[in-house]
């Protein structure tokens, strides 16, 4: 999956960014409290998003 493809899933879901790092960004469910980082690859492997989604209360397709 592609990493813009993700945030946009993220924004959508209602997800706010909360800081940035030097290779990862992280972001906060505020329905949920729950927190994720989102690595800065061009790329995310579908596990990897899965989870991501998963770690922040965000239904699955």
């Amino acid at each position: 999956m592609k990493r813009r493809d993700l945030i946009r899933r993220l924004e959508r879901a209602g997800c706010i960014m909360i800081r940035e790092g030097a290779r990862h960004t992280v972001y906060l469910n505020p329905a949920t409290r729950k927190t994720s980082t989102v690595p800065r690859h061009i790329e995310v492997k579908e596990r990897l998003a899965l989870k991501i989604l998963d770690d922040l209360g965000i239904d699955q397709p």
